[in-house]
């Protein structure tokens, strides 16, 4: 009997992966995230291979469920990078000789602090920081280099005035 759920799971796995992952990929418009929306949608199946009746429309739900989770969740990101970008524009500058990593952080241009922040302080992938703020990979690794660059000339300056 479990071989032939195996078996039967194995085949509904190969005959629904490849269109469902698809239809995931034109909804969140990221092979990578299409893929894990689509997988998780056949591990929540398998958790309950037994009770549903119509696993093809399960898989459907639930991958239409994890694709509104996806887009909500970019959403709040979106909102707190705008809430944090204001914020920090808010906040007068603190001088430029305080060695604390947070203040120089914070006095960096926006095109830099962004991806700092989300990548380190939030320990966003470079993928999602890319994604969050609409620039391409490399832009944001440049971006990453620049800033880093910029942070160390700046520590090393306001522990050594003398440079």
């Amino acid at each position: 009997m479990k071989r032939s759920r195996d078996r039967a799971a194995s085949e509904l796995f190969a005959a629904l992966y490849p269109r469902l992952a698809g239809w995931c990929r034109r909804l969140v418009d990221d092979d990578e995230t299409a893929h894990e929306i689509a997988s998780e949608a056949f591990t929540r199946l398998w958790a309950r291979w037994t009770s549903v009746e119509e696993p093809r429309g399960f898989l459907y739900v639930t991958a239409a469920n994890l694709v509104r989770d996806h887009w909500r969740k970019v959403e709040r990101e979106r909102r707190a990078v705008r809430r944090a970008t204001t914020e920090a524009a808010v906040r007068p500058h603190t001088e430029q000789s305080d060695p604390s990593v947070r203040l120089l952080v914070q006095s960096l241009p926006e095109r830099l602090r962004v991806p700092i922040l989300l990548h380190y302080y939030a320990d966003m992938p470079i993928r999602e920081v890319s994604v969050l703020t609409g620039r391409k990979e490399g832009t944001v690794k440049a971006d990453l280099h620049a800033a880093r660059e910029l942070l160390r000339v700046h520590l090393r300056r306001s522990l050594d005035p003398t440079l």
